[in-house]
């Protein structure tokens, strides 16, 4: 999901230079239109793709889909190669983050009209539309949130924040204090480094992480962002950097919260059960992020977990476009996926499956219709390239927080280098 914390691989940043067509889908030998479909995530995804993939068969009796399936660290790298060897398959799934780079070089069809779309939020479709062409359709939405386990703060005397006003100050002090209480055995507060979390903080200053082209974050607002990362470590709020930059690579199955030494941390919003199931059942909260003394905004932003696509080169366009279809409009399929490709984003879908939804995932839907109104429109698809943008990040950030570079010299650094990288 969209976890967003990895890399994307050299592999898609060498063929996106390339100008790609792709052949694909095809029949078998029983007659039948065979349709390819892409996909990542874990085991439980996968179980419950083939599941909502036999319903889609057992209604199209004249279509097999084949599950290309893989974990997510070598998902791109294998559709890059794919791709540029003109062997893409008939419906794709891919995060926002690629998406203007697929679509940009013909390998993405023109979905417009031939899903429907109506149950989708106008603002949320927005994001998978590239020059008026609707070239992904969203799975389900989520929101980048604060995650915080109320049992682990209030033992140690610490109240819940009032997350409508709190400020990042109040933030680095609370999870001071929870160190503290806890005598170190349980951290206030694991550290985030996603490029979310500097679109929010960057938002919450007036700016925003892309400007059209360009990089839209300014090199104070970098600073300011760095300084936090910094604080926290330094009061204990945190593990110390080298620990921390080791948990920022780490699924939600190897947090604090799964050890029982965290308090606070910043996920996804549909990532809540996973965190929660492997703390080993603690009941968890979602809040809203910290925000700058005097922001006007909170910049929390819904973004869709991931997109289904199709390929241009696809022979079976018409099929392909109807089990995109079925896979975000039919409530067979929603019953089955429920959040795994975050909470449906065909109202009538998520008020079919209402009922199925857990206890964390109601919770979840709660707090997204309660901050519902304080939300910053969802980010368009970024600039081609974009996808190499995490790592460059990362690496500037990891060398103002171990001290290798000062935090003016990695700002003006870290801006120069992403606008190349962007302008290819």
């Amino acid at each position: 999901m969209g976890s967003g914390k990895k890399m994307w691989t050299v592999a898609l940043l060498a063929t996106a230079v390339l100008v790609i067509t792709a052949a694909c889908g095809g029949e078998g030998t029983d007659g039948k239109i065979k349709l390819r479909f892409s996909y990542w995530g874990t085991d439980a995804r996968q179980k419950m793709t083939e599941e909502a993939i036999k319903r889609f068969e057992a209604k199209n009796p004249n279509i097999d889909v084949v599950g290309e399936f893989s974990g997510f660290g070598s998902y791109y790298e294998t559709l890059a190669t794919k791709v540029a060897g003109e062997d893409a398959p008939d419906v794709i799934t891919i995060e926002i983050r690629g998406l203007r780079e697929y679509a940009e070089r013909g390998t993405l069809a023109d979905l417009s009209s031939r899903v429907n779309t109506a149950d989708i939020d106008g603002k949320v479709l927005a994001t998978g539309a590239i020059d008026g062409k609707q070239f992904a359709i969203p799975t389900g939405v989520n929101a980048w949130s604060l995650v915080v386990d109320p049992k682990a703060i209030e033992s140690v005397g610490q109240k819940l924040p009032d997350d409508t006003r709190w400020t990042w100050e109040e933030y680095i002090d609370l999870a001071a204090k929870i160190t503290a209480g806890a005598g170190g055995k349980v951290y206030g507060t694991q550290q985030a480094f996603n490029p979310a979390f500097l679109q929010i903080f960057a938002a919450q200053r007036g700016e925003r992480f892309y400007d059209g082209n360009k990089i839209g974050v300014s090199p104070n607002t970098l600073k300011a962002w760095w300084a936090i990362h910094r604080k926290l470590a330094k009061t204990k709020g945190s593990p110390d950097i080298a620990k921390s930059v080791e948990l920022g690579a780490q699924n939600a199955d190897r947090s604090l919260f799964a050890t029982g030494n965290g308090a606070m941390g910043m996920w996804w919003s549909n990532e809540l059960g996973a965190i929660s199931k492997a703390s080993g059942g603690k009941v968890m909260e979602l809040l809203r992020m910290p925000k700058v003394q005097g922001a006007s905004a909170g910049g929390m932003f819904l973004q869709p977990a991931m997109f289904y696509t199709a390929s241009a080169k696809s022979e079976h366009a018409a099929e392909a476009a109807k089990f995109i279809d079925f896979m975000i409009n039919d409530p067979e399929a929603g019953r089955i996926i429920l959040s795994d490709r975050g909470l449906p984003a065909s109202s009538k879908v998520l008020a079919a499956v209402q009922d199925k939804l857990s206890e964390t995932d109601r919770k979840t839907l709660a707090f997204l219709g309660e901050i519902k109104g304080e939300l910053t429109d969802p980010p368009a698809a970024p600039p081609k390239l974009a996808s190499a943008m995490e790592g460059i990040l990362k690496r500037y950030t990891d060398e103002v927080l171990f001290g290798r570079m000062t935090p003016d010299d990695a700002a003006r650094k870290f801006i120069t280098e992403a606008n190349a990288s962007i302008a290819g």
